[in-house]
């Protein structure tokens, strides 16, 4: 499994991203830009449906809860009312399941691929050559220039203030707020239904807008966490990621906003 993992999908991400590296003029950073919008573009005919389909999913929440509610004591009847509702409103719950899973491995391959480009940079270009194709290989005693802007790209983005702990940089902050808006866009109104979720005799409501906070703040926090010991090249990647998902999302909710209007 670990050799066909690396045959096709590691090894070839990582000869891309060289040779986006050298087509670039030797600019990982924008090797790494040029190379996650590129793979994002790729899979949008997988994204947009699964994105349209968990944005109508986070909709029919209040009417999911209200269904758990009324057929609480006959699960038979409550999978019957959902499967119902799901088909009065075009929606298939397992059809999300394969564009995830092949999202997730993607983004699992490229996180290493990023990983294993800078870590090799700071240490010895020889590890990186035994993975490259020949006509990318580098040349003995080449290095990786890791300069991008104002980061060292297998460093963490952070801002060092004299007589202050280090505070997260540029890149950091840019990636979590727009991982915080990507996910802001899936939750269609958490005030909403906080106050149906008040209404409710039992608590079942209110435990599903609590899971739905935690997730709002819980992916941001944890970005904004890994920036301090990430590589800022990781966490690049990660912004590029955030602010393509930010702005697609944001695309899918206004051509849903057009559909209703007209």
């Amino acid at each position: 499994m670990n050799t066909i993992w690396n045959t096709l999908l590691f090894q070839p991400i990582l000869n891309i991203l060289i040779l986006f590296y050298n087509l670039l003029f030797s600019n990982l950073g924008l090797a790494i830009i040029f190379l996650t919008l590129i793979i994002r573009l790729i899979l949008i005919p997988l994204t947009n449906p699964q994105l349209k389909a968990s944005k109508k999913m986070q909709e029919l929440m209040p009417e999911l809860e209200k269904l758990k509610k009324k057929y609480k004591d006959d699960k038979q009847k409550l999978m019957q009312a959902q499967m119902e509702l799901y088909k009065r409103n075009n929606i298939n719950p397992a059809a999300g399941c394969l564009p995830w899973i092949v999202q997730l491995i993607l983004l699992i391959t490229l996180f290493q691929v990023f990983n294993q480009v800078i870590r090799s940079g700071t240490e010895t270009i020889a590890v990186l050559n035994e993975k490259l194709y020949p006509f990318l290989r580098f040349s003995e005693g080449a290095s990786l220039n890791l300069n991008f802007l104002h980061l060292n790209l297998a460093k963490p983005d952070l801002i060092q203030i004299p007589g202050f702990v280090a505070i997260p940089g540029i890149f950091v902050i840019l990636a979590t707020v727009f991982q915080f808006l990507s996910s802001k866009l899936m939750v269609p109104s958490v005030k909403v239904e906080e106050k149906e979720a008040k209404a409710t005799e039992q608590k079942t409501d209110d435990m599903a807008v609590s899971m739905q906070k935690q997730m709002l703040y819980l992916f941001p926090l944890m970005t904004l966490v890994f920036g301090y010991t990430m590589p800022s090249g990781v966490i690049l990647y990660w912004f590029v990621f955030s602010l393509f998902s930010y702005i697609q999302q944001l695309i899918i909710n206004k051509n849903k906003k057009a559909e209703v209007k007209a």
